[in-house]
C-alpha cells in the first residue's frame, strides 16, 4: 500500500505542463466560433427569417412551423461545414447537472441510401425517455414520456461533432422536470413587474433583463492523488484528513503567481470556453491553496446560466488532459476556505440603464432608490426561500465557515447608501421632495452619484451585498446551478415592484386631487410615500456587522430572519404560503411543482448523506483500522525484541513512548469500530422511514451528525502512524501543485 501511495504522489509531482495550442487569431476573432449566434444566423438564414428570428429571441414573438424548418436547415448547414454529425437537445434536468441524447443527421433517403436530415420539428421538440430523471412523484416510473422544447433565446452550439441546442425539459402533463423552464418564466415576471416600475420614470422602456455574472470558483488536484483517496472519488470531498501544517495561514496563495501548469490549463480552458462564447474575464488565484477561479463578462441571467453549466463540463474535460481533477464541492478540504459561486445581479432596461446605479437627475436617483428598496422588500419577505435556494448538502459546510458568508440571508449596503434610506425614512417627506414647476423635481439628497466610486468597505460575511451598481448574492455554491438561486431572487424581487406599483397607483388616486395640474406632481408624492413605508419594512433585511458573531444569531432571530440551519428543514421555505403564493401568481411555478421539488430535494440530500457514511464507514474499517492494527504490531514486535537485550526497567524506560502509543492506537481503534457500528445502525434505521421529508431529517440529525466525531479519531491516527503505512494521500500532499 505504502509502495502505491508514494508512487502516485512522486508522479503526481513529476507532472509537467501540457503544451497548448492557441489559434492564430487573437481572442476577439475565435469568439463564438462554435455558437450559431446572430452572426451565423445572419449567414445560413434568409433575410426575412433571420429578422422574424431576431423578433423572436428580443421580443418573445411566437416561432411560427415555417421558421422552424428554415432555421433548422441553416443551422445543419453551418453545423455539417463544421464536421457535426449529430445533434442533441441539451437541457439542465433536477439532477444538478446538464443531460444530452445524441442523434445522428441520417435517415433513410428511400432508394437503399442515406441522407442527412434535420427539421424544424426535430429543432424545436424532442421526447427524451423523462422515466430516471428525478421529477419528485410528477411522473412514475413507467411514465417515461416527457419533452424538450427549444430556447431560441439560448445559441446553439458544437461541442465535438455534436450540434447542442439549449432545451427546456418538461413533463407529459406540462410540469416543468428542470431549472430553465421556471427560470425564464421568473425572468419574464421581473421585466413585466419592473418596466411597470420605470414607466413612472421613462415611458420609452420596453424591456428590463436581468443581468448575472458569476465567480466560479475551484480546487485542482493531481488526478494520481484523486484516484487514491476513494472519498474524493465518490463524494467531491475528504471525509478525513489531518490539516497540513501549513494550509493558507500565510495568506500567500491569494493573487499569487499561478503555477505553470495551472496556467496552461487555463489556457486551454478559455481558449474553449471563448469559442463556445463564454467570454471569460478574470482568472487568479484563489485564498485556499490549489483554489482558483474564473469570472466571466455579465450577461443575461438565463444565457449566464447556461454558460455557467456549460463550462462546468468543458472544465472537467480540460483538466483531465492536463493530470487534474476538478473539485467543485463546496468544501472538498476541512480547515480552508471553500469555493463558492458569487452571482452578481442587477436589472438594466433595454435603453442601457443600470436600475441599481445612481444616475444624475432627481428623477434618476429616485428610481435608483425605489429599486434598491424594492429588491431588499423582496430579499426581506422571502429571506427563508432565498437560503433554501442556495441550500444543499454541500454548500451546508461552507456557509458560516471561514470567508463564506453565515446561513442567514442579510444585505450590506455600505454607509452612503444606508444614510440615504435613513434620509428619507426619517426627513420630513416635502423636505425632501421639492416640486419645481409642472415637470421639474428636486430631491434634498446628498449627492448619490458618488456611489458610483467604491465608497465603502466590502463585508465578506454579507450573504448579499450592494457593491455600487449591483448586488452581490455570495451564498450561491461553487457546484450549484445559478438557475435556483436566480429564480427565488427574480421572483421576490418581481413580486416586489408588482405590488409597490399596486400600492403607488391607489396612494395616486387618493391624492391626487391635492394638487393642481397634471398628476405628475401626485405621482411622484405617491413613490416617495410608499417608498418610505417600505424602508421602515425591509430594515431588519440591512446589517453591516460581522455575519460570523454569535450575537449576529440572536439579533437575526429577533428581527424575525430565518435561522435555521438544518438543511433538509430549510428546504421546507419553498412550501411556505408565501413562496407557493408567489410562484403561482407570477406563473413560475405551481404548488404541485414546489412540492415534486422539495421531493427531490430531500431524496437528494438523503441519498448524498447516505453515499458519504457508506464510503466514511469502508474507509474506517477497511482502510485506517487495518493500518492502525499493523503498526500496533510493528510496535509490539519492536518492544518484545528490545526485551531479549535489555532488562525490564530499561525496557519500561526505553519503551515508555512506544507503549503509550500501543495503548492509544488500541483506544482510538475501538472508538472508531463503536462509532462505525452505531453510524450503522443509525442509517438502517433511517432506511425504514418512508416518509421523505423525514427520512432526510433523519439523516440529518441521526446520521451526518456522526461523522465529525468519527473523523476526528482518524485524523489523530493520522497524526501518530508511521507515515510510510498510512494508505490515503494526506492534505500537504493534495493541497500543493508542484
Amino acid at each position: 500500500m505504502e509502495t502505491l501511495r508514494f508512487q502516485v504522489v512522486g508522479e503526481a509531482f513529476k507532472k509537467k505542463p501540457l503544451e497548448v495550442k492557441a489559434p492564430d487569431e487573437r481572442p476577439a476573432k475565435y469568439f463564438g466560433s462554435k455558437v450559431f449566434n446572430r452572426e451565423k444566423m445572419y449567414k445560413y438564414l434568409p433575410k426575412d427569417v433571420y429578422e422574424k428570428m431576431v423578433e423572436v429571441m428580443d421580443n418573445g414573438a411566437r416561432l411560427e412551423r415555417d421558421i422552424a424548418d428554415a432555421v433548422a436547415e441553416g443551422m445543419k448547414q453551418w453545423a455539417i461545414e463544421n464536421g457535426v454529425t449529430h445533434y442533441t437537445h441539451w437541457f439542465q434536468p433536477l439532477t444538478e447537472g446538464t443531460a444530452e441524447k445524441h442523434d445522428s443527421f441520417i435517415e433513410h433517403d428511400g432508394k437503399g441510401g442515406m441522407v442527412e436530415e434535420f427539421t424544424g420539428k426535430l429543432l424545436v421538440q424532442q421526447e427524451p425517455d423523462a422515466s430516471s430523471f428525478p421529477s419528485g412523484g410528477i411522473r412514475s416510473t413507467f411514465e417515461a414520456r416527457g419533452y424538450s422544447a427549444w430556447d431560441p433565446t439560448s445559441p446553439v452550439f458544437i461541442m465535438d461533432d455534436t450540434l447542442c441546442i439549449p432545451t427546456v425539459f418538461i413533463s407529459y402533463s406540462g410540469e416543468s422536470l428542470d431549472y430553465k423552464a421556471p427560470l425564464l418564466r421568473a425572468l419574464h415576471a421581473v421585466s413585466v413587474a419592473a418596466t411597470e416600475v420605470c414607466h413612472y420614470f421613462d415611458p420609452t422602456v420596453k424591456k428590463v433583463t436581468s443581468n448575472l455574472g458569476w465567480e466560479q470558483e475551484y480546487f485542482l488536484v493531481d488526478e494520481g492523488l484523486y484516484a487514491a483517496r476513494p472519498d474524493l472519488l465518490l463524494t467531491g470531498r475528504t471525509l478525513m484528513g489531518h490539516e497540513s501544517a501549513k494550509n493558507q495561514q500565510m495568506e500567500d496563495h491569494y493573487f499569487g503567481s499561478i503555477p505553470e501548469r495551472v496556467a496552461s490549463f487555463m489556457r486551454d480552458l478559455e481558449i474553449q470556453a471563448l469559442e463556445l462564447g463564454i467570454p471569460c474575464k478574470t482568472r487568479h488565484n484563489e485564498v485556499a491553496p490549489n483554489q482558483f477561479e474564473l469570472a466571466p463578462v455579465y450577461e443575461d441571467t438565463n444565457l449566464a446560466v447556461d454558460h455557467n453549466m456549460l463550462l462546468m463540463v468543458v472544465m472537467k474535460r480540460v483538466a483531465r488532459k492536463h493530470g487534474f481533477r476538478v473539485l467543485l464541492h463546496e468544501k472538498p478540504f476541512a480547515g480552508i476556505n471553500g469555493s463558492g459561486k458569487h452571482n452578481n445581479w442587477s436589472l438594466s432596461t433595454d435603453n442601457g440603464v443600470l436600475l441599481h446605479a445612481p444616475g444624475k437627475t432627481p428623477e434618476q436617483n429616485l428610481r435608483f432608490a425605489v429599486f434598491i428598496v424594492e429588491t431588499l422588500m423582496g430579499v426581506y419577505r422571502h429571506n427563508g426561500l432565498l437560503k433554501a435556494s442556495i441550500m444543499s448538502a454541500s454548500n451546508a459546510h461552507r456557509l458560516g465557515a471561514n470567508e463564506a458568508p453565515p446561513a442567514i440571508i442579510s444585505s450590506f449596503l455600505g454607509k452612503q447608501l444606508s444614510e440615504l434610506l435613513d434620509h428619507i425614512e426619517k426627513a420630513d417627506k416635502e423636505d425632501i421632495l421639492v416640486m419645481d414647476g409642472k415637470q421639474g423635481m428636486k430631491m434634498d439628497i446628498p449627492e448619490i452619484p458618488e456611489l458610483l466610486i467604491d465608497n465603502t468597505d466590502r463585508n465578506r460575511t454579507s450573504p448579499f451585498a450592494f457593491t455600487g451598481n449591483r448586488f452581490e448574492f455570495r451564498a450561491v455554491g461553487s457546484e450549484a446551478n445559478c438557475a435556483s438561486a436566480m429564480i427565488a431572487l427574480n421572483s421576490a424581487v418581481a413580486e416586489a415592484l408588482t405590488d409597490f406599483k399596486k400600492r403607488v397607483d391607489a396612494r395616486v388616486e387618493e391624492i391626487g386631487n391635492q394638487y393642481e395640474g397634471t398628476d405628475h406632481r401626485a405621482m411622484f408624492h405617491a413613490i416617495i410615500d410608499v417608498l418610505r413605508e417600505d424602508i421602515k419594512v425591509c430594515k431588519p433585511i440591512r446589517f453591516d456587522g460581522n455575519g460570523y458573531s454569535e450575537e449576529w444569531v440572536h439579533e437575526a432571530e429577533r428581527r424575525g430572519l430565518d435561522v435555521e440551519r438544518s438543511c433538509p428543514r430549510i428546504f421546507e421555505r419553498y412550501l411556505d404560503a408565501d413562496s407557493i403564493s408567489m410562484f403561482e401568481k407570477l406563473g413560475v411555478m405551481t404548488k404541485k411543482e414546489l412540492e415534486a421539488r422539495n421531493e427531490v430535494k430531500w431524496e437528494t440530500y438523503t441519498k448524498k448523506i447516505q453515499i458519504e457514511a457508506r464510503v466514511l464507514g469502508d474507509l474506517t474499517v477497511n482502510h485506517v483500522i487495518p493500518v492502525a492494527t499493523r503498526y500496533q504490531s510493528v510496535l509490539l514486535k519492536n518492544v518484545e525484541r528490545m526485551a531479549t537485550v535489555f532488562s525490564a526497567d530499561k525496557v519500561r524506560q526505553l519503551s515508555a513512548r512506544n507503549l503509550q502509543l500501543i495503548e492509544e492506537l488500541a483506544e482510538r481503534s475501538s472508538t472508531l469500530e463503536h462509532q462505525v457500528e452505531e453510524l450503522v445502525n443509525a442509517r438502517k434505521l433511517a432506511n425504514k422511514i418512508v416518509n421523505t421529508y423525514e427520512k432526510a431529517i433523519a439523516y440529518h440529525d441521526t446520521v451526518a451528525s456522526k461523522f465529525d466525531a468519527i473523523r476526528y479519531q482518524i485524523d489523530k491516527l493520522e497524526l501518530i502512524i508511521d507515515d510510510s503505512l498510512w494508505p490515503l494521500p494526506k492534505y500537504r500532499e493534495l493541497l500543493f501543485i508542484r
